[in-house]
């Protein structure tokens, strides 16, 4: 099979996860008895169960992906200990820290709720809560009854069916079809080095990559893979991807001015309607369209054909000589500077 046959494959890149979370019981209360004279039946002494542990999500910028928990589906912390005798009490469980990438959503899969949205690294969510310790006969000593037998069993820990998504957090995301050069782009500004061929779905996976600017000015922007009709249904890489644009501030929209085939005023409007239909609030995104291989002929009619037929203010780059990315990082630095700031 060649590399343009090759199928679209999403194993490289985990975007989604399932998992199923139990908390630790809590441990038993005890029944005990002291052992001194002069004490009837040596008075109580059994101590309180240990707390079970909790589980938590905790969201760690070492990870980009929810790779590692691909094939660890289920999770469980650790169970309290029982009481113990003299008034000791048994110990707590441990609890479970699941470390997940900055920018995962935590669902609650039953009630389809959101439970936390992990967008700053060392935020965390606790997603099943430990057990209680039951008291131990101690507890239910009284003026009446001096040698109580009674103890309280612990309580069973919080379980939970989560479903987590993993959308990238960037400043500007690179829109485009396949082959509009997103990738060459993304080179050429930062030092990412994302998968570039001459095929369609070069770029399986959202690569993120930091532009430098002078001054010790910066922006985040992400490659995501190429869009075609039908993304917002899952054709393609289809929503699977979309997903990723939606916490980027700004769109950059790469169009090929000179295709092999295919028509870029036909491609803007194809990217801009299946926007739309995934998300509305993503097609109102701030939006910067770039003629991209402005270097190869008949690009020159076809950034004319664009400006007239859109009625939209097109940059003209090529990625491969480095003709226009000056204004461009400078247009897409600007136009972040005057957005509103977000909640």
């Amino acid at each position: 099979m060649s590399d343009r046959e090759a199928p679209i494959s999403k194993a490289m890149f985990i975007d989604e996860v399932d998992l199923v979370v139990t908390a630790g019981r809590g441990g038993d209360g005890c029944v005990a008895f002291r052992r001194e004279k002069f004490i009837p039946k040596g008075g109580p002494s059994g101590g309180d169960g240990g707390d079970g542990g909790s589980v938590y999500l905790v969201a760690d910028p070492s990870f980009n992906t929810l790779q590692h928990l691909a094939g660890h589906h289920h999770w469980k912390a650790e169970s309290g200990q029982q009481g113990l005798g003299k008034k000791c009490s048994g110990k707590s469980g441990q609890d479970a820290v699941i470390l997940v990438p900055v920018g995962t959503t935590v669902f609650d899969a039953d009630l389809h709720i959101v439970l936390r949205d992990l967008v700053e690294p060392g935020q965390k969510v606790c997603v099943a809560e430990g057990g209680k310790g039951g008291h131990g006969n101690v507890f239910f000593k009284n003026s009446v009854n001096q040698a109580p037998r009674e103890f309280e069993q612990g309580t069973s820990g919080g379980e939970r069916k989560l479903h987590l998504e993993l959308k990238l957090i960037a400043d500007a995301g690179l829109l485009g079809k396949p082959n509009a050069g997103k990738s060459t782009l993304l080179s050429r500004l930062s030092a990412a080095r994302p998968k570039i061929a001459a095929y369609p779905f070069t770029t399986l996976t959202p690569v993120l990559g930091i532009v430098e600017m002078s001054n010790h000015r910066r922006f985040v922007m992400a490659d995501i893979p190429g869009l075609i009709e039908g993304a917002h249904m899952g054709v393609g890489l289809g929503h699977e991807f979309l997903r990723h644009v939606e916490r980027t501030k700004l769109l950059v929209h790469i169009l090929d001015v000179a295709p092999l085939e295919g028509d870029p005023v036909e491609d803007y409007k194809v990217i801009r309607k299946e926007l739309a239909k995934y998300s509305p609030a993503l097609a109102k995104k701030p939006e910067i369209v770039v003629a991209n291989k402005m270097d190869l002929t008949g690009a020159e009619d076809n950034l004319r054909r664009l400006k007239d037929e859109l009625g939209l203010t097109v940059l003209p780059i090529s990625a491969v000589t480095g003709k226009g990315l000056e204004m461009l990082t400078k247009r897409i630095w600007d136009t972040l500077q005057e957005l509103p700031e977000e909640d």
